[in-house]
């Protein structure tokens, strides 16, 4: 038996939820977030754990809590104290959107979130699966999910033969993903159980197909094309960029930063001044050329300090810091954004990248020995 080109359902789909609530009654993880009902709580987790590994959002997730215990506190917080706490967590339009999301909360909701549907994915960086996981955990309604994880149960389950990310198969998968919540009496189980599923047994490379509750109801399986499952288009290469990076730094050993806009890559984050390297040119000369288009000063380029290689979600970067002393001009971002001058011991304070952090830590290393 060949997999179709359209996903379709089966009869055999009927016993699909108690098995995978069985299951899930037995193994599943105990996360913080699954102990609450609060829907600022949820909600974080699963803004956190949006393209990020449960191991890496549990000390992010506590810390935060912390601080911001409540949609309130998070609404009255300082941007910059809030990405500073975000730091190293990575995709920070999530954060920024959070920060917008709970002042909208507080000034539009009385400061609850939102139980409607719509209203919630009227809010900034709330989608359809994240609103309807809220309003699930939080709130014991019944909502269909679609995020990565249940994407892919869904794509092997079925079989799904296209590419997911393609409108109408999207839409499809809504509906199958209905369609299998449907039978459950227990609609927090369920969405847990097949979130769970695709994030422990039903994973990206090398399913456990033999250890998965619901084996017997997936198509995939049976027709041995669940390691071609979900349909994956053609990549296109990775760009790769050097940036020539300059760390300015004056007469009294302070060296220059400048926040970044507050929306775009790595928005009201903290960065070193420098830009992207032309066909052909010396880094060197990148750095000389940036900082005089970026900030309208002269600089003499001393020493190199180190490369930093980093991946971002659609392109890769290799960074070159260089040690710089100005010579002509006030250095002024040209994009009109807050800058400082602070010795390296105190840039600490101020949210950075995790690639321009990187450089921070030789640079304050290199200092403390001097």
């Amino acid at each position: 038996m060949q997999p179709t080109d359209a996903p379709t359902r089966t009869p055999a789909k009927s016993g699909f939820a108690d098995a995978l609530e069985t299951w899930y009654r037995g193994v599943y993880r105990r996360l913080p977030w699954r102990e609450t009902r609060d829907a600022y709580a949820i909600w974080l987790s699963e803004v956190m754990l949006q393209q990020t590994q449960v191991a890496t959002v549990l000390p992010y997730y506590a810390r935060f809590l912390a601080a911001y215990p409540t949609v309130q506190a998070l609404a009255e917080a300082d941007d910059e104290a809030v990405l500073k706490l975000w730091e190293g967590l990575g995709y920070y339009s999530r954060c920024r959107n959070m920060l917008k999301a709970a002042r909208a909360i507080v000034a539009e909701h009385g400061g609850r979130f939102p139980e409607d549907l719509d209203a919630a994915t009227a809010l900034p960086g709330i989608g359809r699966s994240t609103a309807g996981a809220i309003l699930t955990f939080a709130y014991g309604q019944r909502h269909p999910l679609l995020d990565g994880n249940v994407r892919r149960v869904l794509a092997r389950v079925f079989d799904v033969a296209e590419d997911p990310a393609k409108p109408a198969v999207q839409r499809r998968m809504w509906e199958l993903s209905e369609g299998l919540l449907a039978p459950s009496e227990d609609p927090f189980t369920f969405n847990q159980a097949i979130m769970e599923l695709g994030a422990t047994v039903c994973v990206p490379n090398a399913p456990k197909c033999l250890l998965c509750p619901v084996h017997a109801h997936c198509d995939a399986f049976a027709h041995g094309t669940q390691a071609e499952r979900p349909i994956k288009p053609k990549r296109k290469a990775t760009p790769h960029y050097d940036i020539g990076v300059g760390l300015l730094r004056d007469a009294e050993g302070r060296y220059y930063v400048q926040r970044r806009p507050a929306e775009g890559l790595l928005g009201g984050m903290w960065e070193f001044p420098g830009g992207k390297r032309e066909p052909g040119e010396d880094l060197a000369e990148t750095v000389r050329r940036e900082l005089r288009e970026e900030l309208g000063v002269e600089v003499a380029v001393g020493a190199f300090l180190m490369r930093v290689d980093h991946a971002y979600s659609h392109f890769k970067v290799s960074l070159y810091a260089y040690f710089c002393t100005p010579l002509e001009g006030e250095p002024r971002p040209n994009a009109g954004e807050a800058f400082q001058w602070l010795p390296a011991d105190a840039l600490d304070a101020l949210p950075f990248p995790k690639a321009n952090r990187t450089i921070l830590k030789l640079l304050r290393e290199r200092d403390a020995e001097a």
